[in-house]
């Protein structure tokens, strides 16, 4: 990878254009002519955290292939980059780019504990576990200063309201502490998700996450808090982690995670554009047999949007990855179950407080 060629901690290396606009925006060569005879730096590169008011917070989920019935995103945009992610088109909705804008225009939604206690608190309200975040990491840089995902966190501990957590930042052990309490009462279940042994992998695919150490360690400290963890190998990318499947199944298990779940690429809408430009700076050696193999996986396409097939693909090289997992699971979880959380205590709490008459 030439460094001179790419934007530094960034996983997308250029903004794509949206589909919904009618109009594009572009870095014109005169322009940055001039800013080089000025010394003036034509893209600054920095995040910029928006503040959105949405009315809703919680969202029902209606994918047969998502295993959640409700979720929520105290966040729009992530600023971790990592280049596959399948949330970059939901960026475009709100009128910014699925590439460059999508990890540097953070939509941060204050209200969201006041939404959440709302909901929980409406008599139609029947407990169901609600996952932060089905889209975008809760815990992302952007928590470390709004704390919003832990003022929620407080919300369904006062309601005993069932939550799960998807992330893949360490950040989620600053809130240990309520972890803690909502687990006495099976409340709670954690989904971490890591894509490699590799620092060298998770630096070009997951630029601003936590390190593999840390995310280990996490698992770890968690899972001795009595907190149940699942890691998800997600997403397997033939050629670039496709071959640490078992070793990472291995050493999730030996941390302490009770199950693992994967899915295999898929680059959807705009992603397909962004993850092949990233793949020709970042990997030019076998940029090409990456892309062939994940199209071997879809139908020769890098797009796909069937239910069934979209998260697992089909063919030879996906039935090999498959096929792998299989295996990982019998030989590193054959006796390990993931726990079901406990829905029953929330309708006693629905007013805030345990009623005693």
């Amino acid at each position: 990878m030439n460094p001179k060629s790419i934007i530094k901690g960034r996983g997308a290396q250029l903004n794509v254009h949206n589909r919904f606009f009618e109009l594009s925006h572009e870095q014109r060569d005169d322009f940055l002519e001039f800013c080089h005879i000025e010394g003036e730096e034509p893209d600054k590169n920095k995040t910029q955290y928006l503040s959105v008011f949405p009315k809703t917070i919680v969202n029902k989920v209606t994918s047969p292939d998502v295993g959640m019935m409700y979720s929520m995103n105290m966040y729009q945009g992530c600023e971790h980059g990592c280049i596959y992610c399948y949330a970059r088109n939901s960026h475009e909705f709100w009128g910014y780019s699925a590439g460059l804008d999508f990890e540097r225009k953070i939509l941060v939604k204050k209200e969201a504990p006041k939404l959440l206690e709302q909901l929980l608190k409406k008599k139609s309200w029947q407990a169901h576990t609600i996952v932060m975040s089905g889209n975008t990491d809760c815990y992302q840089p952007a928590e470390k200063q709004f704390k919003i995902t832990r003022d929620c966190l407080n919300v369904f501990l006062k309601y005993k309201h069932p939550v799960g957590i998807i992330t893949k930042n360490a950040l989620i052990l600053r809130d240990l502490d309520i972890l803690k309490e909502l687990a006495k009462d099976n409340l709670v279940a954690v989904n971490i998700s890591i894509t490699s042994l590799s620092e060298k992998t998770r630096q070009i695919l997951e630029p601003r996450t936590a390190t593999i150490k840390k995310r280990l360690k996490t698992v770890e400290v968690l899972s001795k808090n009595d907190i149940p963890v699942n890691v998800m190998l997600a997403p397997i990318i033939p050629s670039i982690n496709s071959h640490e499947i078992l070793p990472l199944a291995k050493a999730v298990s030996e941390a302490g995670a009770l199950s693992i779940g994967h899915t295999i690429v898929r680059l959807n809408g705009a992603i397909g554009e962004i993850f092949t430009d990233w793949i020709k700076k970042a990997l030019p050696d076998r940029a090409e047999k990456v892309l062939h193999q994940i199209e071997n996986c879809h139908g020769g396409t890098l797009n796909e949007s069937r239910f069934g097939k979209r998260m697992r693909g089909e063919g030879e090289i996906a039935k090999q990855i498959n096929d792998l997992v299989k295996l990982a699971k019998l030989k590193y979880f054959k006796n390990k179950t993931m726990v079901k959380l406990n829905t029953s205590l929330h309708k006693t709490y629905k007013d805030g407080q345990l009623k005693l008459f």
